[in-house]
């Protein structure tokens, strides 16, 4: 009962301490005169995966890597296919071309880079780092390319959600490190929780991390993607499950193995990264459209959502039986 309420509450903390740390930090750049647009890509879009990079830099930490890599994988299926499943219920998500063109192809060469490193069962190190250069590589491309444009969707959001909430520098400065600080000991709690679970119920922590913990830190973007779309702001909505894929599949497992070398179970790769990578190619369809051009729809929405379910009840079946 303790470790379950530590993971409840753990989870809780983890989602108010991230908005509290993304809201700081964001206050704290515009004062010192960072423009919007970079506070959108770089501290919003750190900030909502910030959950997943503490959880899996702890867990790695302390000798579970299964968590660590679970909850990566786990938090990118569960972006795509409940989170964006729900959101295109709700309201049919729109998809620009843009994406069609660049995004959603590097996000499938992503995958493909980490089924190639989980493939022998093991991420060096070396693969760690190659992971995290690629992931600055990208952030430096994608910085660059919103700073050539002269007005950018993202940017004027960011800029008039700062104008809306106006904060003393010092209280910024305040929330910044105390949302830090809070986000650690939050990440401590669902990790210690987590763990003492899976021993309890006899499962490993790759299950639990897959599941239980990657629903949990995949929370501030279904806030994101629901209220983006209610909006109307589709392309905020998919980019926000798709930088945060990326960040995952590269940031995240890169933090995790720089700190300390995963071995990888066959079952990552055969089941976990196979699923991954068949709801990202899935969604690239769905992009393309073969009666609906351009748009994720309700029924295919309803197709990623079944295809969670499943993935989620083949989970639990395989646990106990």
């Amino acid at each position: 009962m303790t470790a379950f309420i530590a993971v409840l509450s753990g989870l809780v903390l983890l989602v108010w301490s991230a908005e509290r740390f993304v809201e700081g930090s964001a206050c704290t750049a515009r004062h010192l005169g960072m423009p919007p647009l970079l506070i959108g890509m770089v501290i919003v879009g750190f900030g909502t995966s910030a959950p997943e990079m503490v959880v899996s830099a702890l867990a790695a930490s302390q000798g579970n890597p299964g968590l660590a890599l679970g909850n990566a994988y786990g938090s990118n299926i569960t972006n795509i296919a409940l989170i964006l499943g729900l959101t295109a219920v709700f309201n049919p998500i729109t998809v620009h071309s843009q994406v069609l063109r660049k995004e959603l192809p590097l996000l499938i060469a992503m995958t493909a880079l980490a089924g190639w490193q989980v493939w022998d069962g093991e991420i060096t190190r070396t693969e760690a780092w190659i992971l995290l250069g690629v992931f600055a590589a990208l952030m430096t491309w994608t910085i660059l390319q919103g700073l050539r444009q002269p007005s950018d969707t993202l940017g004027e959001e960011v800029a008039l959600e700062l104008v809306e909430h106006v904060m003393p520098l010092r209280r910024a400065i305040f929330w910044l490190v105390a949302g830090l600080v809070l986000l650690i000991v939050s990440s401590r709690l669902l990790v210690w929780g987590a763990v003492e679970i899976a021993r309890s119920l006899g499962v490993s922590d790759l299950l639990i991390g897959l599941t239980i913990v990657a629903i949990g830190t995949s929370l501030p973007e279904l806030a994101a993607a629901i209220v983006a779309s209610r909006k109307g702001e589709h392309d905020i909505a998919l980019g926000n499950v798709m930088g945060s894929n990326l960040f995952n599949t590269l940031a995240v497992v890169g933090i995790a193995g720089a700190i300390q070398p995963m071995s990888v179970g066959p079952e990552v790769f055969s089941r976990d990264l196979t699923v991954m990578a068949a709801l990202t190619v899935a969604l690239c369809l769905f992009g393309y459209g073969f009666h609906d051009p351009g748009r994720i729809n309700r029924y295919e929405g309803l197709v990623l959502l079944a295809g969670y379910v499943a993935y989620t009840g083949y989970l639990v079946q395989s646990a106990f039986l």
